[in-house]
């Protein structure tokens, strides 16, 4: 008893002791002096933290709805060191990134890791996470930058507005005069990438070395900033993982413009009607702004965007003619889209989405080069639906749009890396035949131990340090090489080259084994 009674003495004390270690790792940073206050962070292992900072007004009350507008200054100091509210929306319970913050509509927060090291200006790098613009947050531990900062980077993450909170119209919004409407996430994505413009020097990051980097929803928010006129000169790379690069997310007019066109205003009355508002006018507008926000988010997520015959919300960004211009396909052909470095890809078993119900009837929907589509899919007319719909599902949303926005990054004499993620975590190779959309975020971030945990493998880990230092690689310089990874050569059109980062762990340059399938797929692209 006196024998056990000690053991539990010292492991108590030892508990203790390592607790206090870490609580001396773990210390505030002297004060930093940005717009709206100071803020102070948290020095761990040589990565200092800040979590939290707001970088606009809470988009609440009569500021739903309007762009962000200037952070309200703080007294004091703030304690940067827990992440805020994620944007309002309904989790999704099979999200690839959970949130780890309770989403609220005060929201409009970013956070900063950064090296604890003094040295010159370094590169920074923004991320725009996904999740189809109703679900997503900057708070997953998948999104942790610690990473990127131990390797002289400084990460930057925010939240931006989702759901019918960050896309809305309404013909009361449309006559309030009240700024550019529609589109409140992009907009939110802006503020944020401006407040890096204006502070982030103040963390040792240098304002003209910015690359944006976002997956899904995120990789389509970096090639619609790269289209919009309003975030002209905000970064100077980017990085879009599985973000298409043809059709809109959403894509929605603000105004009809032809007979029968269902416009974001429309669907924004429907809405209205749906929770008893009529009217378009001062009065409709403070009724739709006094609304709960649990009315306004509804049932709306990644598994539901409400009803077709009467759409209640427009399901991405909206053609405003101001923020969003038109398609990103149609930016880069003409040559109004951002010319930069890109490092462009997508997963071996990216998303997509079919509904035909026969071989004929999924080829048929490529019209006239309905058979030119088929051969190159099922040359001998045995393919299962099952098999050959998912392939080209993924294809002609993902896979086809990202060789696209490399061919027209190549076309205005800027360097494209384009790869394709084919990793399956060890505990996973039962169940996935190939890399699922999004699986490859943690790699890309090397929190490959925070997704699998006890299951994590050292070749899954070895698998994240490649990807990362691919990363990290191309933000310091705009080019993926360094010492002792596998070469990655630009894209060459003529070669139609592709990155291969494979089942093994391993990475090579080749040329790209779906060819004669994007070939196809982009021959019935519009154009």
């Amino acid at each position: 008893m006196v024998r056990t009674a000690s053991i539990i003495s010292i492991t108590t004390s030892l508990i203790a002791m390592i607790a206090a270690v870490d609580a001396a790792a773990q210390r505030p940073t002297p004060p930093i002096t940005i717009a709206g206050g100071s803020v102070t962070g948290i020095e761990d292992k040589a990565v200092i933290a800040f979590k939290g900072i707001p970088f606009a007004a809470p988009p609440v009350g009569p500021l739903r709805w309007r762009a962000p507008q200037p952070v309200r200054p703080w007294s004091g100091v703030r304690a940067a060191t827990a992440f805020g509210h994620d944007c309002m929306q309904l989790p999704f319970p099979s999200d690839a990134a959970p949130l780890g913050a309770t989403p609220a509509e005060d929201c409009l927060v970013l956070n900063i890791w950064r090296p604890a090291a003094h040295a010159k200006a370094r590169p920074v790098v923004v991320w725009i996470y996904g999740g189809g613009f109703v679900n997503g947050g900057s708070s997953p531990a998948v999104y942790d930058g610690a990473a990127f900062a131990r390797q002289d980077v400084v990460f930057v993450s925010f939240n931006y507005r989702l759901g019918r909170f960050g896309f809305f119209a309404h013909p009361a919004l449309s006559g309030a005069n009240e700024g550019p409407l529609g589109n409140y996430g992009l907009l939110d994505q802006i503020a944020a990438l401006k407040w890096v413009q204006a502070n982030i020097a103040k963390f040792g990051g240098d304002p003209a070395k910015v690359t944006v980097m976002g997956e899904s929803a995120g990789g389509s928010s970096v090639l619609n900033l790269m289209a919009s006129p309003m975030a002209k000169g905000l970064f100077q790379q980017a990085i879009s993982m599985s973000g298409g690069g043809r059709k809109l997310v959403g894509g929605v007019a603000l105004h009809a413009t032809r007979p029968g066109e269902v416009s974001a205003e429309e669907m924004g009355m429907n809405f209205a009607q749906s929770v008893g508002i009529a009217g378009t006018d001062a009065k409709a507008l403070a009724a739709l702004r006094a609304l709960p926000a649990e009315r306004v988010r509804g049932d709306i997520n990644l598994a539901n965007r409400g009803p077709v015959d009467k759409p209640t919300y427009v399901g991405g960004p909206i053609v405003d003619g101001r923020i969003v211009v038109g398609t990103t396909d149609g930016a880069m052909r003409a040559g109004t889209a951002m010319r930069i470095p890109m490092m462009v890809g997508s997963t071996s078993a990216d998303i997509g989405f079919f509904s035909e119900k026969s071989k004929d009837a999924l080829f048929a929907a490529f019209g006239s080069q309905a058979a030119a589509v088929r051969a190159a899919y099922d040359p001998g007319g045995t393919a299962a639906l099952s098999e050959v719909g998912p392939q080209v599902a993924r294809d002609r949303l993902m896979v086809e749009p990202a060789r696209f926005v490399a061919q027209q990054t190549q076309r205005v004499g800027q360097p494209a890396f384009l790869y394709r993620f084919g990793y399956v975590a060890a505990s996973m190779r039962k169940d996935w035949a190939g890399a699922p959309h999004a699986t490859d975020i943690p790699y890309f971030f090397d929190t490959v131990a925070v997704k699998y945990g006890a299951a994590l493998t050292a070749e899954d880990a070895k698998a994240g340090k490649l990807a990362n230092a691919y990363a990290v690689n191309f933000i310091r310089k705009g080019d993926p090489n360094g010492a002792g990874l596998p070469k990655w050569s630009a894209f060459d059109t003529a070669r139609d080259n592709v990155q291969v980062l494979d089942a093994e762990g391993s990475a090579e340059n080749v040329v790209d084994p779906l060819k004669p399938h994007l070939d196809a797929i982009q021959a019935a692209a519009p154009q």
